[in-house]
Protein backbone atom coordinates (compact mmCIF):
# COMPACT_ATOMS: atom_id res chain seq x y z
CA UNK A 1 0.00 0.00 0.00
CA UNK A 2 1.28 3.42 -1.03
CA UNK A 3 0.89 5.82 1.87
CA UNK A 4 -0.94 9.13 0.70
CA UNK A 5 -3.32 11.63 2.74
CA UNK A 6 -6.49 9.86 1.83
CA UNK A 7 -5.00 7.00 3.68
CA UNK A 8 -6.45 7.08 7.76
CA UNK A 9 -4.01 6.88 10.87
CA UNK A 10 -5.18 3.46 11.55
CA UNK A 11 -4.04 2.57 8.36
CA UNK A 12 -1.00 4.18 7.70
CA UNK A 13 -0.03 2.57 11.43
CA UNK A 14 -1.24 -0.87 9.78
CA UNK A 15 1.33 -0.63 6.76
CA UNK A 16 4.23 0.88 9.16
CA UNK A 17 3.72 -2.17 10.94
CA UNK A 18 3.90 -4.45 8.14
CA UNK A 19 6.79 -2.76 6.50
CA UNK A 20 8.60 -2.65 10.05
CA UNK A 21 7.89 -6.58 10.53
CA UNK A 22 8.97 -6.98 6.55
CA UNK A 23 12.38 -5.60 7.20
CA UNK A 24 12.78 -7.75 10.25
CA UNK A 25 12.19 -10.53 8.75
CA UNK A 26 14.91 -9.90 5.89
CA UNK A 27 17.07 -9.20 8.63
CA UNK A 28 16.30 -12.73 9.95
CA UNK A 29 15.31 -11.49 13.58
CA UNK A 30 12.79 -12.53 15.73
CA UNK A 31 10.34 -10.14 17.78
CA UNK A 32 11.76 -11.49 20.81
CA UNK A 33 15.82 -10.62 19.14
CA UNK A 34 14.39 -6.98 17.65
CA UNK A 35 12.64 -6.50 21.01
CA UNK A 36 15.78 -7.40 23.23
CA UNK A 37 17.85 -5.39 20.58
CA UNK A 38 16.01 -2.52 20.69
CA UNK A 39 15.53 -2.71 24.78
CA UNK A 40 11.95 -2.83 24.67
CA UNK A 41 8.91 -5.44 25.40
CA UNK A 42 8.44 -8.30 22.95
CA UNK A 43 4.98 -7.15 23.44
CA UNK A 44 5.61 -3.87 22.48
CA UNK A 45 7.10 -4.80 18.87
CA UNK A 46 4.04 -7.48 18.61
CA UNK A 47 1.92 -4.10 18.93
CA UNK A 48 3.43 -2.03 17.02
CA UNK A 49 4.16 -4.81 14.40
CA UNK A 50 -0.08 -5.00 14.05
CA UNK A 51 -0.45 -1.13 13.73
CA UNK A 52 -1.12 -0.24 17.37
CA UNK A 53 0.34 3.48 18.34
CA UNK A 54 4.07 3.85 20.00
CA UNK A 55 6.42 6.04 21.93
CA UNK A 56 8.66 8.12 19.06
CA UNK A 57 11.31 6.93 21.22
CA UNK A 58 10.49 3.38 20.57
CA UNK A 59 9.88 3.59 17.52
CA UNK A 60 13.46 5.24 16.82
CA UNK A 61 14.92 2.33 19.22
CA UNK A 62 13.31 0.27 16.47
CA UNK A 63 14.76 1.78 13.88
CA UNK A 64 18.14 1.65 14.95
CA UNK A 65 18.36 -2.60 15.32
CA UNK A 66 16.61 -2.19 11.62
CA UNK A 67 19.23 -0.04 10.13
CA UNK A 68 16.47 2.60 9.16
CA UNK A 69 17.19 5.27 11.03
CA UNK A 70 18.62 7.40 8.49
CA UNK A 71 15.27 7.05 6.94
CA UNK A 72 14.70 10.12 9.43
CA UNK A 73 16.53 12.77 7.99
CA UNK A 74 14.62 12.35 4.85
CA UNK A 75 11.45 12.01 6.32
CA UNK A 76 11.88 15.57 8.12
CA UNK A 77 14.31 17.30 6.12
CA UNK A 78 16.74 20.27 8.04
CA UNK A 79 15.14 23.29 6.87
CA UNK A 80 17.38 25.68 5.37
CA UNK A 81 18.24 29.05 6.30
CA UNK A 82 16.89 31.54 3.75
CA UNK A 83 18.97 34.81 3.40
CA UNK A 84 15.77 37.38 3.18
CA UNK A 85 14.42 35.52 6.90
CA UNK A 86 17.71 36.43 8.55
CA UNK A 87 16.89 40.02 6.66
CA UNK A 88 13.58 40.34 8.11
CA UNK A 89 14.22 38.63 11.12
CA UNK A 90 17.87 40.48 12.69
CA UNK A 91 20.26 37.84 12.16
CA UNK A 92 17.98 34.77 13.95
CA UNK A 93 15.77 32.47 13.16
CA UNK A 94 12.32 32.90 13.85
CA UNK A 95 10.91 30.73 17.06
CA UNK A 96 7.31 30.78 16.60
CA UNK A 97 4.50 32.03 14.46
CA UNK A 98 2.45 35.17 15.16
CA UNK A 99 -1.34 34.89 14.22
CA UNK A 100 -2.25 37.43 11.59
CA UNK A 101 -5.62 39.47 12.01
CA UNK A 102 -7.61 38.22 8.79
CA UNK A 103 -10.99 39.56 9.96
CA UNK A 104 -9.58 43.30 8.59
CA UNK A 105 -10.91 44.91 11.49
CA UNK A 106 -9.13 47.30 13.41
CA UNK A 107 -8.30 46.73 17.04
CA UNK A 108 -10.29 50.18 17.72
CA UNK A 109 -13.28 48.94 17.19
CA UNK A 110 -13.52 45.75 19.75
CA UNK A 111 -14.65 47.47 23.52
CA UNK A 112 -15.31 45.53 26.84
CA UNK A 113 -18.85 44.77 27.82
CA UNK A 114 -21.84 45.55 26.17
CA UNK A 115 -22.27 48.16 23.46
CA UNK A 116 -23.88 51.51 24.58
Amino acid sequence: MKISDFNSDHAILEELGRRLARRRIAMQLSQADLARQAGVGKRTVERIEAGESAQATTLVRLLRVLELLPALDALIPDESVRPMELLRHGGKMPKRVRKRDNTGADSSDWHWGEAE
